[in-house]
């Protein structure tokens, strides 16, 4: 346990950052996989709404420091392209 009242700060304002990361990865995971439902279901108007929204999603994520950028457009890259490769 920390003695110093800096190191308790920081315990706290990690648990809060902590807190909101796995609140938006959580986000992430249902928009991703209502994307891939979509796909799946092989009706591209609703699969292109839904990539819309991940794509919104995946960049929001990465603007605010969740997932690294590059991560970010590379998850994009290949929904864009599971989207391209409908039937």
């Amino acid at each position: 346990m920390a003695n110093i009242k800096s190191a308790e700060k920081r315990i706290k304002v990690i648990s809060k950052k902590t807190a909101i990361n796995k609140a938006r990865k959580s986000e992430l995971k249902t928009v991703l996989k209502k994307f891939n439902a979509a796909v799946d279901s092989g009706d591209k108007a609703v699969a292109e709404v839904a990539f819309a929204n991940a794509e919104k999603a995946l960049r929001v994520t990465a603007s605010k420091g969740t997932l690294h950028k590059n991560t970010s457009s590379r998850k994009v890259s290949r929904l864009a392209r599971k989207l391209n490769n409908m039937a």
